[in-house]
Parts: C-alpha cells; structure tokens; sequence
C-alpha cells in the first residue's frame, strides 16, 4: 500500500494544484465577478453593468428622447443577443427600475404602458410595453461616439460594447444604487443635480476643500418621493466623511382642519421604500391582529398595541390618485386628541418613519470596490471627467485635422485646376502624378481623384475656404484647451453649468433636523385594578371600585393588597432587600385567572420576597423603612428601575428587609400635625413630627426609632389625628382593637419609644376614623 501511495503524493506536490489554494482562488474569481459584473455601480457613470448595456443597446436603436417607442421585448432581445447573456427577467427587471420615476430620482427611460407603482405592484409582461431613453440620459450618451471611453468586444466577439459611459455629471450620486456583492454590499441614496453638479464645480475650482465645506451644496440625500430627513448635521458630517451610517426620514404631512373642532392628518410625502399599501397593512395588522405561529391567542404586546389604535385612530383612507401620488387621510378618534401625539404614534407604530442605510461603496477609477466619502466620490469623478473631456478634444482636433488635411489638398486642386484636369486626363497613373506635381499626399490625392468637379466650381471655392478657415481657428482652440488645464477646467465648468441649467430642479426631500419619534403612551388611557396574592400571584382587573368578594386564590392562597392606578401608570415593585422593579400595567394579565407570578415578571434575587406594589404619578411620595428601624421619604418616579433586574433603592444590612410603604400625601409633608408613628416587634411604640424625615432618591435613609438587642422595626403609619387605632391577635387567635392617643408616644425621632401592654401580636397601625 506505501509503494503506491508515496508516488502518487509526490505528483501532487509537485505537479497539481492543492485543494484549499485552487478553491481559494476560484471563489475569489467568482467573488469579483460578482461585485465588478454585476452587483457594484462604477464611480465614473454609476451604472452597473446590465444598466449600462441596457442604455447602449437602446441608443443603438435609435431610441433617443425623440424616437417613437418600441415595444420592451424587442429592446431586451437586444440586449440579451448582443451585450448580456442572462435570463430576459434580470434585463427587463433592471430596464423597468430605469423607468420607473418613485425609484429613480433622474429615470433614464421613458417607459409607456404599466412599469409598477410605489405600492409593490410589479410591471406588465414586455409583450405589453413599451419604451425610450428619457432626454436626461443625454448625460450619459452623447459623447459616446467621440473617442472618450473605450469599447471591448462582448461576450462572443460579435459586437463592441463600452467599459464606461461618458457621463457629464457624476450620476452615481444623482440616481443612487443598491446592490449586494459577495462579502460588500451598496446602499447610495440619490441626491439632488443641481447641488451635486455645484458641489463638483466648487470641488474643481478648489480641490483643497473637504467633505464638510462640499456638504454645504449638498446637505443630504433628495428622495425621489420626497419626505422629509430629520438626522442631526452632525450626523449627516459624519456618514458623508465615513461613507457610511443611516439617515432618519419621516413622511410629510399636513393638518387639516375640519369644523366643530375636528381635524385629520393628510400625509402626502412617504420615505423611501414604503408605500401607502404597506401603511395600510400594518395599521390592519395593529388594529386587527392575529395569533402568532403555534399561540392560541393575542400575547399582552399585541393587545396593548390594538388598544392603543383603536383609542386614538378612527379611521384611514387612501386618496391617493394621478394627481396626488400619495394621499393618506387618517382621522383621530376625537377631536381632542392632541395632534402632535397623534402622528408621533403613527411614526412609530408604522413605517412613517425609518432609517435609511447608506453605504457608499461602488467601483473606483482604479477598478476596484471600496467604501468612498463625498469628497473622493466627487474627486474620482472629477479625475474621471477631465480625461473624459480630454479624449474627446484630441478625437475632436484630430478629426478637424484630417479634414483640414483634405481640404487644404482641396484648394490646392482648385487653385490649380486646369493643370490638375490636364494631369489626370494626360496620365496613366493620375495619383503619383497629382502627388509629384503640387506636392499632395496620399490621403489628398486619392480624395482629388473622388470629388466630383462640381465641388471645384467657384462658389464652391468660397465654401472651401470659409470651412478651411473655420476649421483652423477650431484646431487652434482646441489645442489652447489641451495644452492649458486651466482652460480646460473652465470648458468642463461651463459645461456641467449648462447641464445644470437644463436638467437641474429643486430639492424635493425637506432637511431639517428633529427628535425621533418615540412611543410616550404605549396604551390607551384606562383605569386598571392590580390584584397581588400573599403567595406573589398578580392579576389585573378593568375599572375601579371592583367588588373583589368572589375574587378566587389558588388553595392556600389569598389576597394580599388591592392596587388601583390607570393602564398608561408604571408599576413599581419593591421586594424585601430594598430593590424596586418596573413594570407596565398594561403588561399584567387581565381576566379573571390566577394570573402570573410575579417573579416571573423581574428578576427578584435570591432570598427576596415582594414586598408591596405601587403605582400611580412620579410625584406620589411615600413613607419606607426598614427593620433595622431607619428609612426615609421617597417619590415613585425616584423608584423606577430601566432594567429587569431593578435597581437599589433602599440599603439593607445582612437580616434586616424592608417594611411595606406607607403613602404619604404632598399636604402631609407640609402639615406640622402629621405625625410618623413607628411599632416593634417588643410592642415599643414613637410617634414623631413627619417634617423631621428627608426626601431622598435612595439610601438607608435617617434613624427612625432606637431598638434593643434583639428588637425589629415592625409597623409603620402616617396619622394626622390626635388618636390611631392598633390591631393585634391574641394567643387563642382573637382580635383586638385599641385606640391610643398620638400625645401618650410622641417624642423626638430616633428615641427608643413606650413600651405599651398591648395583648398579643401587632396587625396593623392606622389612623383613627
């Protein structure tokens, strides 16, 4: 077995190619293709391949502005047969996007029939349209045919096609791409002719200038469908210095208001790629939604969202038409929605606002992809223009040579034209003659030998000698214009002017920066009771005042505390080791279940219980403490914790939890006879003036009562009354009630209190009725 396979590795190593490299170097071809034949546009026309095809094709076929249109099928079997052999669906796909004028900003072909519509509907098959290059491709084909770029053979060596198109302005900016590559992707968003064209010739004239002072002619990105970019400056800086980032566009609108108080929102401009059907269907699927895949029913997400709409949106329509190519009519529930709250939920609950991504990466001069700035993307064109400008004035001067060449030999036939007529008449070989005799060239004597003699008549002697002259003083500026680069860069200037002059228009994307819309009210406003079990089982009930007497518990369950708030209120849970918890009412199950245990709801820590559930306005206060015997004052919007797992609001030592909270009313922090009345567990009992408590945001707060070894903090109250009421169970289980006077307790806050013979356990201190 060895003498067979040492030979057999030798020849591998030696004479074959290993596995990994001829992989790694036939992805990589694969790779290239890719992102140089198909997926990247190039940085001197910024069309792709399969667009620039299209275009030479059509031009090929005399279909110019002027030209009556041809049906599509034949255009893309031109295609096909001679430039680009893929399947005819990639072709005519690419050729509809070209026409199609909410996709493009400058459409490069003028498409009659059904090319789609913003609202996803796609084209009619080829058989049925028809189409012709729009006047703006002018931009791209007029100089075609003068020498400025070169032409490789296609695909079978029948035909030429060009590498470039001579573009006169730098359309990889005004038209945009999108494509992805293998390991790139490219997301230029169009911008506006006018600005760019002004930014490249201030670029020109000073070269020294950078991305932010070329940002002063184009400030952002122009849609073709308008809307309106509210990213920061700042922002938009930075993504045109990187060539990469995000732009936030939201859709244009208007209010429109209605008798008797009533108004409605008319939307009229949309961000890219979103249409009014896309609006419509995720207002359908809010206000209308289904279970998800393998659910039963709606998850508390998807109801919270349809109580949302439902109390804020009446009705939409879509108005859109011919004239209004888009037109949406949303009508609020009532009047006395505010409208600003109104249209902010639309922008986040639908796509009327989004993040655009750019990505400005394309195919450089030096034929290979990268992620360009402003400024290279218009220096690269620049570059590419002025050689552009210079391949065809030297195709131009060397054409008006030639003919000067020819006409020069013309004259000197007509200057001479009885001895050339009795040269040719007299001469068996007529060319060496007329060469030998005035002196001709080859080039003039064969065309003498051509033109008819009407050509030499006097008339047509003036002709000649008005063109020879015309011709030279054209050849002389031509070559001032090749020899000075300042003349140059003012002919190419003057150009990209008139351009500009022609094609340019106004801005149609509205740049103005604002706050992103967020969600302030996440659920309709209602009223909610929150039901909280001794064993930690939460629920939620609609209303207030409920009858909770045939409310069920699990065995050996039972209530714990009865919380009334409104659904838009946070729910704050504080559990015994001093850490508060965030939740949404509206997130709490509803109906008359179990409910859910809380702790599935946060994250408690080990050991912890709950020990009570708020909720209300950040500016409700309430009494905390704890059975160390400190605590202080704190307010609700001071508890609330943006993480799941919470946050400490309160410090505890090792053994010591946290006592309910007492709430505590704003006039009780002002009223010198409210008084703090603190319980333990060894039946001490101190009553102290509220007032000498802080207000704090955490902490372990100020000492409330002094305790003995051994004793706890057990009880607190807030009384504004002379008397309060203790209740206690005695040892055989029998309740009692006390009533005791403030006067008999009070002292100075921290002292240990009196000892009272009070029978049995402590339940509860309250203020006397």
């Amino acid at each position: 077995m060895e003498t067979v396979m040492k030979p057999s590795l030798a020849v591998a190593g030696e004479d074959c190619l290993l596995l990994g490299r001829y992989a790694e170097r036939a992805y990589l071809e694969y790779a290239m293709s890719v992102v140089k034949g198909r997926a990247l546009p190039e940085v001197s026309d910024g069309q792709k391949p399969v667009q620039r095809r299209i275009l030479y094709a059509m031009r090929d076929m005399g279909l110019t502005a002027g030209a009556k249109p041809v049906k599509s099928a034949r255009v893309v079997g031109e295609i096909l047969g001679k430039y680009h052999p893929h399947g005819d669906s990639s072709a005519y796909e690419a050729m509809v996007r070209m026409a199609q004028d909410f996709t493009l900003r400058y459409p490069l072909i003028d498409g009659i029939g059904n090319f789609g519509s913003r609202d996803g509907d796609g084209a009619a098959a080829m058989r049925y349209t028809e189409a012709r290059l729009t006047p703006i491709a002018e931009l791209l084909l007029s100089e075609i045919n003068m020498g400025t770029v070169d032409f490789v053979p296609n695909y079978d060596g029948a035909f030429e096609e060009p590498v470039h198109l001579p573009a006169r302005l730098p359309m990889v900016l005004l038209n945009g791409a999108s494509g992805i590559a293998v390991g790139m992707a490219t997301e230029i968003p169009p911008h506006n002719l006018t600005e760019v064209t002004q930014a490249a010739v201030a670029l020109l004239k000073k070269p020294s200038l950078t991305t932010a002072e070329l940002m002063q002619y184009v400030p952002a990105p122009d849609f073709a469908g308008g809307g309106h970019i509210i990213t920061s400056a700042a922002d938009l800086q930075q993504i045109y210095e990187s060539g990469k980032g995000s732009v936030r566009v939201r859709a244009r609108y208007e209010i429109e208001k209605l008798a008797r108080g009533q108004w409605r929102i008319i939307v009229t401009e949309l961000p890219p790629h979103t249409s009014a059907q896309k609006i419509l269907a995720e207002i359908e699927e809010q206000t209308n939604p289904k279970p998800k895949s393998g659910k039963k029913a709606l998850t508390q997400e998807q109801q919270n969202t349809k109580a949302l709409m439902l109390s804020l949106l009446d009705r939409v329509r879509d108005e859109s038409d011919s004239e209004s190519p888009v037109r949406l009519v949303f009508e609020p529930k009532s009047g006395r929605i505010d409208p600003e709250n109104f249209i902010n939920t639309l922008m986040v609950q639908t796509s009327l606002e989004g993040n655009v991504p750019v990505n400005l990466v394309m195919m450089g001069t030096d034929n290979r992809p990268a992620q360009k700035n402003l400024k290279t993307i218009l220096s690269e064109w620049l570059a590419f223009r002025t050689d552009t400008v210079t391949r065809r004035l030297n195709f131009r001067l060397e054409q008006v040579e030639k003919r000067i060449h020819i006409l020069e030999g013309r004259m000197t036939a007509f200057l001479h034209i009885d001895e050339v007529i009795r040269v040719i008449r007299e001469s068996d070989e007529p060319k060496p003659d007329l060469m030998a005799a005035f002196g001709l060239t080859e080039i003039q004597a064969e065309d003498i030998l051509e033109i008819r003699l009407r050509q030499l008549a006097r008339l047509e002697g003036f002709k000649l000698e008005k063109e020879l002259n015309e011709l030279r003083g054209e050849a002389g500026r031509l070559n001032i214009l090749l020899s000075d680069e300042n003349e140059k860069k003012k002919l190419i200037i003057k150009e990209m002017q008139a351009d500009m002059k022609q094609y340019g228009d106004e801005r149609r994307t509205l740049v103005e920066a604002a706050e992103r819309a967020t969600l302030t009210q996440t659920t309709a406003d209602e009223p909610v009771t929150l039901i909280l079990s001794r064993q930690g089982w939460i629920r939620s009930r609609a209303g207030h005042h409920l009858d909770l007497g045939q409310t069920a518990f699990k065995e050996g369950d039972g209530l714990k505390q009865v919380i009334e708030g409104r659904t838009v209120w946070p729910v704050i849970v504080l559990d015994s080791h001093g850490r508060t918890y965030t939740l949404d009412a509206a997130d709490i199950p509803g109906g008359r279940g179990d409910g859910v245990p809380l702790a599935s709801l946060i994250d408690l820590q080990n050991g912890a219980r709950v020990v009570a559930v708020m909720t209300g306005l950040p500016d409700r206060h309430y009494l905390l403490g704890n059975s160390g015997g400190y605590g202080f004052i704190a307010k609700l919007g001071d508890m609330a914790a943006r993480v799941k797992a919470g946050k400490v609001l309160m410090t505890v030592k090792a053994g010591e939890t946290v006592l309910p909270p007492v709430p505590v009313l704003a006039v009780s922090l002002i009223n010198p006879d409210c008084q703090v009345v603190a319980v333990s567990e060894a039946k001490r009992l101190l009553a102290f003036p509220l007032g000498e408590l802080e207000v704090m945001a955490k902490g372990r707060g100020l000492q409330l009562m002094g305790l003995g070894d051994g004793d706890r903090l057990a009880h607190l109250a807030v009384v504004a009354a002379p008397e309060f009421i203790v209740e206690s169970t005695g040892r055989r289980g029998g309740a009692h009630q006390e009533r005791l006077r403030i006067q008999d307790i009070a002292a100075k806050r921290g002292r240990k209190g009196r000892l009272l013979d009070i029978a049995g356990v402590i339940d509860v201190v309250k203020a006397a009725e």
